[in-house]
């Protein structure tokens, strides 16, 4: 047994993909409600990383997002901003320039979103990003290799990736939930992650058919917390993709809090990557539809 499956043995997920389920709506059933209100709405919004990552993204159209952000308290006094602005590499110097505000800029990288290319690649595009202003990375795990049983190859790279992003640039590593296939694979892919280094695990990267579901979410908060647990080592969390409505949010804010507790409920431990739903959380707080962002 080589030192990965000793790995995952250690640790030891036994849930099946329908006890997941089914824990998931019992706890939903449970705690939705109470977590369903404005103050939590508000700090949903704190804990997004704002998104734009298509391919017809403009200087224009990222300096007004920046430009946004820097205002939004002016529109917004009552709510809190939010946490990061994330963009492609070649968008984080006019980020940088623009942005007043003291919020993370964050950057997907190292082949995103797919990670097929070379890994000398990815670590030149890191330090590229990083060398514009990045100062937190999205990158996505070989996701093939992975699913192949190569563990060890996903871990060096991700390894490399580590040193790339050193201290205080942060790693989010995305593992394309929706593409692994189970509830397992998510778990270990999970210890894989944190093993070599990730100070969030991430989803997924939005450009598949399936995203952040609430299942996925309960399967890496668990697998943070037997980390956490066993190491002493805390690891942040984001779910993104697919999670643009306020319901949603909710749905994925109470998870986390009631499966890792109150310390991860704030924008350095729990994020959301999305950009459809901070208008969305906007017009619940006021009651009226915003189209701000």
């Amino acid at each position: 047994m080589d030192k990965f499956n000793e790995l995952f043995a250690q640790y030891n997920w036994q849930m099946t993909d329908e006890e997941v389920k089914q824990e998931v709506q019992t706890l939903l059933i449970a705690h939705f409600a109470e977590n369903n209100t404005p103050e939590v709405w508000k700090q949903c919004l704190h804990q997004i990383d704002l998104t734009t990552l298509s391919c017809d993204d403009t200087v224009e159209k990222v300096a007004g997002m920046a430009n946004k952000v820097n205002n939004f308290s002016t529109h917004f006094p009552d709510i809190p901003n939010v946490a990061a602005i994330c963009v492609y590499p070649a968008m984080v110097a006019t980020v940088k320039k623009n942005l007043k505000e003291k919020i993370g800029i964050a950057a997907v990288s190292a082949g995103f979103p797919a990670s097929q290319t070379f890994i000398e690649v990815k670590v030149a595009e890191t330090l590229l990003a990083i060398h514009e202003g990045a100062t937190e990375i999205d990158v996505v795990i070989s996701v093939g290799k992975f699913l192949e049983g190569r563990y060890e190859e996903v871990f060096d790279e991700l390894s490399e990736l580590r040193a790339a992003c050193k201290a205080p640039v942060h790693m989010k590593v995305i593992l394309e939930t929706g593409a692994l296939g189970s509830a397992k694979n998510i778990y270990n892919a999970s210890l894989l992650a944190m093993q070599a280094g990730a100070d969030f695990i991430k989803t997924s990267t939005g450009k598949i058919a399936v995203n952040a579901t609430p299942e996925a979410t309960y399967v890496m908060c668990r697998a943070i917390k037997d980390w956490y647990e066993k190491t002493g080592e805390k690891v942040s969390f984001k779910p993104a993709g697919g999670v643009s409505t306020t319901e949603e949010a909710v749905q994925h804010y109470t998870i986390v809090k009631e499966v890792l507790g109150e310390d991860w409920l704030n924008n350095k431990n729990f994020r959301f990557g999305a950009s459809r739903l901070a208008n969305n959380l906007l017009t619940s707080i006021a009651g009226t539809e915003v189209k701000y962002f």
